[in-house]
């Protein structure tokens, strides 16, 4: 492995054997952590905010012994504002560190900065386009709540549009056998035409919903995300469509007993925070497995090269 930019760029092998060594480097943290990476170096540029992947990759850095330098909003405060491009950013960049993490708000942004690096670039999410780590954790979640990977019901819900979380989520479901996806969302922000194409052309069932509380009945992973004032062109028309994708005590009490509910946080409103204490709301532990499955892809960025 060297430069992760999508999540298309693994095959099931590589997958299973990624969430294999992430279950190995949940032990280690769980000891406090490992000696794997002394002396290396991860720069974590960070173009737009984030608090969940910033911290869980510095965190995952530190756990195997490296060292972190760190800019939380380069868009303000790097050489960006001088307008600098880029590209210049990260062949400077490159000389500090042995790995960059980039977060950005272009699509393209990661695979732009990958094409001039000489150091591995791993995407911490690029725009409306992808977040490939965030789709790790999440099947490391799947596999570790549900207990498999095949022959599930994934509910999609909220911003299937813009929610770049749920693209990269969709290529590595699309890995497995007898996946069948259901898309919960408001007409205007739907999962987009080439993901459902890229999905359905690997054997995955791609259906239509638009009935939360009967789509929760059928579900294995109910994969909530916030639906996005800012995509609608009124207040109005987004105050008519939010409450129809809130998950609360009535779609819990649709939910199949073994299924689990899953969110990339941050939550605006779309989680009813009555709903936490159900057993089933994975979200809070789905964040956690962010640490061991970023350690397992800082180990294997450098093993492997």
């Amino acid at each position: 492995m060297k430069h992760v930019i999508s999540a298309k760029s693994f095959s099931r092998e590589a997958l299973e054997a990624l969430l294999a060594t992430a279950g190995e480097m949940r032990v280690i943290q769980a000891q406090g952590g490992a000696d794997f990476l002394s002396h290396k170096v991860m720069a974590a540029l960070f173009f737009e905010p984030s608090t969940r992947t910033r911290l869980s990759f510095e965190t995952a850095m530190l756990r195997l012994n490296g060292r972190v330098i760190s800019t939380e909003n380069a868009k303000e405060f790097s050489s960006a504002v001088k307008g600098e491009t880029l590209e210049d950013t990260i062949r400077v960049v490159a000389g500090y560190a042995d790995v960059i993490v980039l977060r950005h708000p272009e699509i393209g942004a990661a695979a732009r900065a990958a094409e001039v690096s000489s150091v591995p670039v791993l995407s911490a999410g690029d725009g409306a386009g992808e977040h490939p780590t965030q789709a790790l954790l999440d099947m490391f979640t799947i596999l570790t709540e549900v207990g498999r990977l095949d022959d599930l019901t994934v509910t999609l819900v909220g911003d299937l549009l813009y929610g770049r979380t749920v693209h990269s989520l969709v290529y590595l479901l699309s890995l497995f056998r007898d996946v069948r996806i259901v898309c919960t969302a408001p007409a205007a922000i739907p999962l987009p035409a080439d993901v459902i194409a890229y999905a359905k052309a690997r054997g995955v069932h791609v259906s239509f919903e638009p009935d939360l509380s009967r789509a929760a009945k059928k579900t294995d992973v109910l994969y909530q995300t916030r639906v996005q004032k800012e995509r609608f062109p009124t207040v109005g028309h987004y105050e008519a469509v939010r409450a129809n994708y809130v998950i609360d005590t009535r779609i819990l009490s649709e939910l199949p007993p073994h299924s689990i509910i899953m969110h990339p946080l941050p939550r605006a409103g779309e989680i009813d925070p009555g709903v936490d204490r159900d057993p089933r709301a994975a979200y809070f532990r789905q964040s956690h497995y962010g640490v061991p499955v970023r350690m397992a892809v800082l180990k294997e960025c450098f093993t492997s090269n």
